[in-house]
């Protein structure tokens, strides 16, 4: 586990406070570099298809970007019949 700056800290004024850290594997830390987490989050299909399973908790807004990322077939429910 690494800590990652949500806010990137290369050309930001990002701090290292805990409100701007969050506990990242390795990978995942690595893949994100220093992108928005928008950006990081929605870069792949495969991340916009978990956001709609995932995360019925956030804004209306962006659940509405990732399902029109996600392919129409992973744009359904994880608990399926």
């Amino acid at each position: 586990m690494t800590l990652d700056h949500v806010a990137p800290r290369r050309g930001q004024t990002a701090y290292d406070r805990r409100d701007n850290l969050v506990l990242a594997c390795k990978l995942c830390n690595a893949a994100k570099r220093d992108l928005a987490p928008i950006a990081f989050l929605l870069g792949r299909r495969s991340r916009a298809t978990h956001l709609l399973r995932y995360g019925a908790h956030l804004s209306p807004m962006l659940i509405d970007l990732a399902r029109s990322l996600a392919p129409e077939e992973e744009d359904e429910s994880p608990y399926r019949d």
